[in-house]
């Protein structure tokens, strides 16, 4: 009877080791929640930066109005007829 107990304590510590310390443990399934989360987070911001890319495409694509607006900004155009003011500030 006492080798009975004796084996089922020693495989009672061996099995909390490998719970406890070894490679695949819990500190393997803490730093995995954590990689996790961290990945859906940037999966989230990616998702909303997509949307916003999606949204300006779709508008670029029906309409004149973000399209000349772009020109304007980005390029420095002007519509015809127009006057172009530039101020200089000095430093």
């Amino acid at each position: 009877m006492r080798f009975v107990v004796g084996l089922l304590l020693v495989l009672f510590l061996a099995l909390q080791y490998q719970l406890w310390v070894s490679e695949d443990g819990l500190g393997e399934l803490r730093r995995l929640s954590r990689s996790i989360q961290q990945q859906r987070q940037e999966n989230a911001a990616l998702v909303e930066r997509n949307q916003v890319l999606d949204a300006e495409v779709r508008d670029l694509k029906s309409g004149l109005d973000a399209l000349e607006e772009r020109a304007r900004s980005e390029l420095g155009m002007v519509k015809q007829g127009e006057t172009f003011f530039q101020i200089i500030e000095e430093p």
